[in-house]
């Protein structure tokens, strides 16, 4: 897609530091509060800003938990903050353009509620050493935990959600819910797959891109993880439970369709 036709919401871009590695981690967030910034410590106690320039996604949050000084105290490279309509899926594209046009080669990506073991980074900047192209994590294989994982989250996942996405990417996966993977800059620029539509407010692009690399035979690969959920109190989440995830299967269903692959002119 030329430079001219992504579709990028409007962002504010709070530069930190300069660009100093070759890959980086995009953070979507919002109102995280207390969350980002345990996630964050355990990063930076980890040494993660070793492999990859962190940057916060931020969905325009009101509680101030990515202030800038406190961000830069706890190694963050960068601040995007939206100012448009959108989600999930307008926080990535943003994250994701500024990320391309600052010449990352390759983008990891995990969610900003502590919920990660984001001291993994490191293995998902390995394998994109390696020319994996689409890396996904997964509690649910071999050297992968899941921790107090809710009943029915298990179930959906195992049950509903990783069989169509299987289903709709040819290849087995496990753990298609987690936004815990990466992407190569090959695959995000690839001429079929075009990221930055409008199409991409919500899930829509986590679902798409769960299978488009496989779709286009593209290298992927999964890889352990863990994801752990508080024992107790409200789970940490942005989808709810009725409306959320009845969202969610609309997309699962338009994904397995075709409807989000660009079409031909």
């Amino acid at each position: 897609m030329e430079k001219d036709k992504m579709d990028v919401p409007q962002y504010e871009i709070h530069e930190l530091e300069k660009k100093k590695q070759k890959y980086c981690l995009c953070i979507p967030v919002i109102n995280e509060g207390t969350r980002i910034e345990k996630e964050l410590l355990k990063a930076k106690k980890a040494h993660v800003s070793d492999y990859v320039d962190i940057i916060i996604c931020d969905g325009n949050s009101t509680d101030g938990s990515v202030e800038d000084k406190k961000m830069k105290n706890l190694e963050v490279n960068t601040v995007l903050i939206k100012k448009d309509t959108g989600k999930q899926g307008a926080q990535l594209r943003m994250g994701f353009s500024w990320a391309l046009k600052r010449g990352y080669q390759g983008i990891v990506t995990i969610d900003g509620n502590n919920k990660d073991s984001i001291e993994d980074v490191p293995k998902f900047v390995e394998k994109l050493e390696e020319g994996y192209d689409f890396v996904q994590g997964s509690r649910f294989i071999e050297g992968g935990k899941a921790v107090n994982t809710p009943l029915i989250r298990y179930l959906s996942v195992r049950f509903i959600h990783a069989p169509i996405i299987s289903l709709t990417a040819k290849k087995w996966y496990t753990d298609t819910t987690n936004a815990y993977r990466a992407y190569s800059k090959k695959y995000l620029t690839h001429p079929q797959v075009q990221p930055f539509r409008n199409i991409f407010m919500n899930y829509e692009l986590l679902a798409y891109l769960s299978v488009r690399a496989d779709q286009l035979k593209l290298k992927t690969t999964e890889i352990p993880v863990r994801r752990e959920y508080p024992k107790k109190g409200k789970t940490p989440t942005k989808i709810s439970f009725f409306k959320g995830n009845s969202e969610l299967f609309k997309v699962l269903v338009k994904n397995l369709f075709g409807t989000y692959q660009p079409k031909e002119r």
